[in-house]
């Protein structure tokens, strides 16, 4: 099997998809070919990879197998790359999230060329993947809103919907568990305050807003707590992670910044009660399931993929919620372990232990099993 993958934003879930699957192929004694570029500047990754691409693409080479994100305009590559679109080169497209639903103030500031051209990569794919039920349901769901943005001679969007869903299929994130240290977060009672992480992109979508203002309300009321702030940022960072970090102070807290040493990284997690997530655009989360393996307990919003992902203990409806929930933990911080005891670590790993095989049966000709869904997470 002569696998490509390609992938124009290599970084954060989309390099460790690329290189647990280029790893695992490899493994399985396959020829595997792996193109990216550096995970900077996404929008001008989505708009202009496809030509970048199509000139390193190796011409004396015959592939079985197109692997891509959904970042790649893969209907503009194909067109390029004529023998990339030969009807024997099986072409799967991941989606690890999808245009048609990110969070805008308005309508019209949305830019319509991101998720038109999601959608012609995945009529232009054989098979289409999503890495959550919400993730497919949301851009199966909008494809008819966005299509009618265009002001006439619109495509018919049923016809279009119904290509695609005939071709999609779930399959969750695989998360390498056993790259993972030991889990110990559930072991260790809490000593001292109240430990919280924010693993996430500094990035307004991920609504840091919401979550320094329930961190400014707790320490005004007097509660004990640190907070470590992991996640990358990128050029241009949100104004509330200055501020916040100022009106915090020190004292509170732990660590504040990007770890790229995964070491120290999954240190930090192992070492934390709670996890909190607060985002308005959140299709799986590979972050919040890790620091939940390594310990950590996990609060999430009642939107997006979490409901799919969590057990409702673990769900809050409002910021007012979440607020209350920290402020409990902060007082009483043995819940945190009393908690967390119902979360064993090899539960969350046997959810996931068949998303390989559905990762091999993607790549075969044969396209069985192409309309089965993928394994939804027991809660």
């Amino acid at each position: 099997m002569r696998v490509l993958i390609i992938e124009p934003f290599y970084g954060g879930s989309h390099r460790q998809l690329v290189d647990f699957l280029e790893r695992t192929w490899l493994q399985n004694g396959w020829n595997v070919k792996v193109l990216t570029l550096p995970a900077k500047k996404w929008h001008w990754r989505a708009r202009t990879s496809a030509l970048f691409f199509s000139q390193k693409i190796p011409s004396d080479v015959t592939f079985d197998v197109l692997f891509c994100s959904s970042v790649l305009n893969l209907a503009e590559l194909l067109a390029l790359c004529p023998s990339l679109g030969s009807r024997s080169v099986r072409k799967v497209v991941y989606f690890h999230e999808n245009q048609l639903i990110y969070p805008v103030r308005a309508v019209k500031e949305r830019d319509f060329q991101y998720g038109y051209n999601q959608i012609l990569a995945a009529l232009a794919a054989d098979v289409v993947v999503f890495n959550s039920k919400f993730n497919q349901t949301s851009f199966l769901d909008h494809i008819q809103t966005h299509l009618n943005t265009q002001p006439d001679h619109r495509a018919d969007w049923r016809t279009i919907r119904q290509q695609i869903e005939s071709q999609s299929r779930v399959i969750y994130f695989p998360i390498d568990w056993d790259a993972l240290p030991h889990h110990i977060g559930a072991i260790d009672l809490p000593t001292g305050p109240l430990k919280i992480v924010w693993p996430h992109r500094w990035e307004h979508d991920k609504n840091p807003d919401s979550f320094f203002k329930v961190l400014a309300r707790l320490k005004a009321e007097g509660h004990q707590f640190v907070v470590s702030i992991l996640g990358e940022a990128y050029a241009q960072v949100p104004e509330i992670f200055a501020t916040a970090q100022i009106d915090l102070g020190p004292e509170f807290i732990a660590h504040w910044g990007f770890l790229p040493s995964r070491e120290d990284y999954y240190h930090v997690l192992q070492h934390s009660d709670i996890v909190v997530s607060t985002a308005h655009h959140e299709f799986f989360g590979v972050s919040m399931l890790e620091a939940t393996y390594l310990g950590c307990l996990p609060l999430v919003p009642n939107r997006l993929v979490y409901p799919e992902l969590y057990p409702k203990e673990c769900v809050y409806n409002t910021d007012q919620q979440l607020f209350k929930k920290l402020r409990a933990y902060c007082i009483t911080p043995r819940l945190v372990s009393d908690h967390r005891h119902r979360f064993r670590p090899q539960a969350i790993c046997d959810q996931f232990k068949d998303v390989l095989d559905d990762f091999y049966d993607i790549l075969k000709e044969d396209g069985k099993g192409l309309k089965k869904l993928g394994h939804q997470m027991q809660t």
